[in-house]
């Protein structure tokens, strides 16, 4: 008798256990990751990191307390209010900077071989941006507070052609263009093999041509 209340006791704690780790996962999650709010008292935007580890603890424990980690006006302005943290609360995905790339992109179209973007891979084959002036960006060259600027003066470019033409103008003497077919004029053809898994779909009005492999 003794043993089986034992028994009762050890797995109602356990299940009370993993109820609470899964809700420490969820929140950890919900609150990690590099934001993009608009500071108060600059009215500019700015790049805060959420101390995602005391967010998820507290809301485990039956609470609500959020309070940054870091942000970019540190340490100059690191005793302000956080009043930035309201922006959070009332948006925590609109404020995820990868969630606004993510919105950035899809819908979009590749700059170079004009295929719209349909699933982003965060962990591998990011996509990038590109200047007007040709020149290359990838997400981690980003500063978050240039991040609204940046997606208004640059233009995206799927992961296939950000390394096909960055491979260009790395080892221009390697590379060797086919003839373009005036159909698809816009279109790059490069002689080297492009990775398999794009992610991105044709565009509507025509398909690019394949890269031939050699």
């Amino acid at each position: 008798m003794i043993t089986a209340l034992y028994v009762v006791i050890g797995t109602a704690f356990l299940v009370a256990l993993l109820l609470a780790l899964r809700g420490f996962i969820k929140n950890y999650v919900k609150w990690r990751g590099e934001m993009l709010v608009t500071c108060p008292e600059s009215e500019k935007p700015t790049g805060v990191v959420l101390n995602a580890k005391h967010a998820a603890v507290t809301a485990a424990l039956g609470g609500h307390d959020l309070i940054l980690a870091n942000c970019t006006r540190w340490p100059e302005r690191q005793n302000c209010g956080q009043e930035c943290l309201s922006q959070i609360e009332s948006s925590p995905e609109g404020c995820l900077i990868r969630n606004i790339l993510k919105s950035w992109y899809l819908g979009r179209a590749c700059v170079y071989c004009g295929r719209k973007f349909r699933e982003i891979h965060w962990h591998d084959h990011k996509p990038a941006l590109r200047s007007k002036q040709g020149d290359f960006v990838e997400w981690s060259q980003i500063p978050a507070e240039s991040l609204p600027d940046v997606l208004r003066t640059h233009d995206p470019v799927c992961w296939n052609c950000f390394i096909a033409e960055n491979f260009r103008l790395v080892h221009p003497e390697l590379v060797t263009d086919r003839p373009r077919k005036p159909a698809a004029s816009h279109y790059p053809t490069h002689t080297w093999p492009l990775q398999d898994g794009l992610n991105y779909e044709p565009d509507p009005d025509g398909e690019a041509p394949l890269p031939s492999n050699h």
